[in-house]
């Protein structure tokens, strides 16, 4: 006997893959969505597409430029200002946290995470070393204890591994992760929280070079985190 999907698992296949393709960059800002041309490659009815597409909408990954025409969201600058402005005071908080509170198998587990990105960073594989980079930052922020966190860092989630895709100086990257993994793993809250709030900013400054080409720019101001300008109780 065939089983039918249920429409609700439909759709969270279809927007699971549609949000990947636009994070992976199979999908690029400007890109027509078609309800019938998605639901003909799916091989399922317009509603769970539709359905999808409305859920994209909301998480700030398509807009509706008209009525009929829905296209993938072209990043701005104050988007990219807001989201990391969003990641400084949230991750630079969860950082000091985990810090605090990391087991031994949860920083084993980070440093696996941290080998595997050294091998995709090789293999110059982007899709991978998105995912693990990810992957590497939700583990720290699950570490860090506080469901809360994790709760309001839910909602904006693929658009900050949309911007991480953004961000393709992986050598650099994979170094910077290895000195925060180190700052966790000495159990120093500032430190650890000093090396995130470096990271996040570095991160930014490459983000916005790869998406509007400027050389230098500054951070964003919108926390107010004096004192961990920069990593600091190194030996």
């Amino acid at each position: 006997m065939t089983t039918v999907e249920p429409l609700g698992a439909v759709r969270e296949r279809v927007l699971g893959s549609l949000r990947q393709e636009i994070i992976a960059g199979r999908l690029l800002p400007g890109d027509r969505l078609v309800e019938r041309e998605l639901a003909e490659r799916f091989g399922v009815s317009r509603v769970p597409v539709r359905e999808a597409i409305r859920a994209l909408v909301t998480e700030g990954f398509v807009l509706f430029e008209t009525p009929r025409r829905t296209v993938v969201r072209r990043l701005t600058r104050t988007d990219v200002a807001e989201l990391f402005e969003l990641r400084e005071a949230l991750e630079v908080y969860a950082t000091g946290l985990a810090a605090q509170r990391a087991t031994r198998a949860e920083l084993a587990e980070l440093d696996e995470l941290l080998d595997r990105a050294a091998d995709a960073t090789a293999a110059d594989d982007a899709e991978t070393i998105t995912d693990i980079n990810t992957r590497f930052h939700d583990r720290i922020l699950a570490m860090a204890g506080n469901s809360l966190l994790i709760s309001v860092m839910e909602p904006v989630d693929g658009r900050l591994r949309w911007l991480t895709r953004q961000n393709e100086e992986w050598p650099q990257l994979l170094s910077e992760h290895r000195e925060l993994y180190a700052a966790i793993a000495s159990g120093d809250r500032e430190r650890a929280r000093a090396h995130a709030l470096a990271h996040v900013r570095a991160n930014y400054r490459s983000t916005v070079r790869h998406l509007f080409g400027d050389p230098d720019t500054p951070v964003p101001t919108g926390t107010d985190l004096a004192g961990f300008d920069r990593p600091r109780g190194e030996a």
